[in-house]
């Protein structure tokens, strides 16, 4: 059995409410924080943990915050990323919906860190109820003192919103849900300025992710040091996992980073092994906008080493063998998926959720939806293809946000692995 940082106690009769909540331990971090350490020396164990975003990106959390502006003589704000919309990801929404308390114990410390007096929860428009879950959390921290004025008879004072979206993926994206907070369109914004130096409301800002924020909270009460020590190399820590797809067990876990695949898809700790008995067939490991690898390279690297569930075993390789931890949205898919048809539907999104601001995303989108509607519906060519995967290449790397590269990577890996079943899809011929 792993270790559990996050969800030991998901399981605990009235978790979400604070008394119980504090019976278990909760509120340490914010105490030993607020009274016994500097921000600086918050932010420190961040680094020393080795806590890497969890959001998708992968980036050093404690780096992230060390770049903040701390000379601007602006307010500083911390953003929580609830905007949870890549497909095949619902970790988020598992851990604010049964553990609310445990994210906003993680914003308060991060917030005392970073020296925000202000600080947000952005989350998407469709998890309203969990807007409600959130603000009675909210307001019980109120009560208790460990909101607004003074925290604990500091001279740290905070205050923390819950803000919704309106139902946009790209606001996923950190500037996006900054244009967004800020009450305007969620398009992406050029950057340099980078959110630590212009960010919300042009202000010095930092933007995470809800389970960055959430493992804020072990690490200060554990120590940065002893949370390295869980993982394997620069994949420290533990990991909530989506799992989802043709598995007998779907649901969310926590894992020790350097769990192998095999083990992740086939032990009953875990999945449970593929359902009906069939053969596993592909897996998206981190969401939809990460490339799918197939039963070979899931499990083994090109090197014949085993897969392990961390973010370099995972990427080695690179994009022709490799495939990314991502936000840890794990789709399994057996023997009888139709490939063509799920890149047909992951396509559809993409195309549905470019925000249109740059070319290749806005018209590429497009056409990759058409080619796949052709080609899924039996009236595609062999050369479609090709003029698949070419405008794939012309979108990739070429937007202002990274929503491109995530509706590109898909495609260019589906039909590298999996080729023959797009020839298959097509007609030799059309009859006119």
């Amino acid at each position: 059995m792993g270790k559990k940082l996050l969800l030991e106690h998901i399981n605990e009769p009235g978790i979400e409410t604070f008394d119980v909540y504090r019976k278990k331990g909760g509120y340490a971090s914010v105490e030993k924080a607020l009274k016994t350490m500097t921000p600086d020396a918050v932010t420190e164990e961040v680094k020393r943990s080795g806590l890497r975003g969890r959001g998708g990106a992968g980036f050093p959390s404690g780096m992230k915050w060390s770049f903040i502006d701390k000379k601007s003589d602006k307010p500083r704000y911390l953003v929580c990323n609830a905007d949870e919309s890549e497909p095949g990801t619902f970790k988020d929404r598992y851990l604010m919906e049964r553990l609310p308390h445990l994210l906003i114990e993680g914003m308060i410390t991060s917030s005392f860190a970073l020296g925000a007096k202000t600080s947000y929860i952005y989350i998407r428009g469709e998890y309203m109820y969990i807007v409600r879950i959130l603000e009675r959390a909210i307001d019980e921290a109120y009560a208790n003192g460990f909101l607004g004025k003074n925290i604990l008879g500091t001279d740290y004072s905070l205050d923390l919103y819950v803000h919704p979206g309106a139902g946009a993926y790209i606001c996923g994206e950190e500037t996006a849900l900054l244009e967004s907070l800020e009450g305007k369109r969620g398009n992406p914004r050029l950057k340099p300025p980078f959110p630590a130096i212009a960010g919300l409301y042009a202000s010095p800002t930092v933007v995470n992710n809800v389970e960055t924020i959430a493992a804020v909270v072990p690490i200060i009460n554990m120590s940065g040091d002893e949370y390295a020590k869980i993982g394997v190399g620069k994949s420290t820590g533990t990991k909530l996992i989506s799992a989802s797809g043709h598995i007998n067990k779907p649901g969310v876990y926590e894992i020790e980073l350097g769990l192998p695949v095999e083990e992740f898809i086939f032990s009953e700790e875990y999945c449970g092994g593929v359902w009906k008995d069939r053969r596993l067939k592909a897996v998206v490991a981190g969401g939809s906008s990460v490339p799918i690898l197939p039963t070979e390279l899931i499990l083994t690297t090109a090197k014949g080493e085993p897969r392990l569930m961390t973010y370099e075993s995972l990427s080695d390789g690179g994009f022709a063998t490799g495939t990314m931890l991502g936000s840890g949205g794990f789709i399994v898919m057996d023997e009888t998926t139709d490939i063509v048809k799920n890149l047909y539907t992951f396509a559809r999104f993409y195309h549905h959720e470019s925000c249109g601001q740059c070319s290749p995303c806005r018209e590429g989108t497009g056409w990759m939806e058409k080619i796949l509607h052709r080609l899924h519906h039996g009236h595609g060519k062999k050369e479609d293809i090709d003029v698949l995967v070419d405008v794939a290449k012309k979108i990739e790397g070429n937007t202002i946000c990274p929503l491109g590269d995530a509706a590109a990577w898909p495609v260019a890996s589906a039909v590298r692995h999996f080729r023959k079943e797009f020839e298959a899809a097509a007609v030799e011929e059309l009859l006119v």
